[in-house]
């Protein structure tokens, strides 16, 4: 079975605003064409060969060259025609979202051609890395791979970004809304709404409640053990409302989630 896996791996005791979980060389068919359920986003560059990758049931056609993103919680697997080979870098934080915010990389703007002269550069960095400087080599190489690629422009990207850059801010009030948004711009909330989800491919109020769960987890890892205060903190003025949205985002309630961390 042909192989020239490296997986090096990095474990974190704190939260950053930009973290590397792993960067890998993958070209074992019968690790790729298992469909994994991402923990968080990956950065993909094919390095050899070609074929298709399945996310979320929908077909991507990749090939050598091509610089692929894939999603947190998005399903994913690869199926090759021609000895496929991959570099990845999975990361997470809120600069990597900003990263991509910046550059208009969501599902819908997913796949980038043309990229194989940062072959030998993912390669070295790879292979230079250690246990101990594995998530520098990551962040290196994925901070410089967004240097070569090109910013979006035009007045819709501008106010999307004011949209997000809002919500970052002021996520945990809890009576933020597209609406009180809309307010501050100066623009109609419906046509807010219909930029949004068109832009980043899920509405406003999801994208909302899913930043606030990702605040709470963060909080909850950080030693905070009260679901109401959690609640508060995240944006959520009902704490069983938070324990609802919570466990349809986790798959368990908080404190379920509590007694698996501890």
């Amino acid at each position: 079975m042909r192989s020239k896996n490296i997986c090096k791996f990095h474990s974190a005791d704190t939260i950053e605003p930009l973290n590397i979980r792993c960067f890998v060389r993958e070209s074992n068919p019968d690790t790729f064409r298992v469909p994994r359920i991402l923990t968080s986003n990956r950065i993909a560059l094919i390095i050899q060969g070609d074929g298709v990758a399945q996310i979320d049931g929908v077909s991507f056609p990749i090939s050598r060259g091509v610089l692929l993103f894939c999603f947190e919680g998005e399903k994913v697997c690869f199926q090759e025609r021609k000895e496929l080979e991959l570099l990845y870098i999975d990361f997470y934080g809120t600069r990597g979202e900003e990263l991509l915010r910046r550059f208009d990389i969501r599902k819908v703007s997913r796949l980038f051609p043309s990229f194989d002269t940062l072959e030998p550069f993912w390669l070295d960095s790879l292979s230079r890395a250690g246990e101990g400087t594995v998530d520098l080599a990551g962040e290196s190489m994925l901070l410089y791979t967004f240097s070569r690629m090109k910013s979006p422009s035009g007045e819709h990207t501008k106010l999307l970004r004011r949209i997000l850059d809002i919500t970052d801010q002021s996520f945990s009030n809890p009576t933020l809304s597209l609406s009180s948004i809309a307010d501050e711009v100066g623009y109609n909330p419906k046509y807010l709404s219909h930029l949004f989800k068109e832009k980043m491919g899920i509405g406003y109020a999801q994208y909302l409640r899913n930043m606030r769960i990702k605040h709470a987890i963060t909080l909850f890892e950080s030693g905070i053990d009260s679901v109401k205060n959690v609640a508060f903190l995240s944006g959520f003025s009902d704490s069983l409302y938070f324990s609802t949205v919570f466990k349809s985002k986790m798959g368990v309630s908080p404190a379920e989630y509590k007694r698996k961390k501890s």
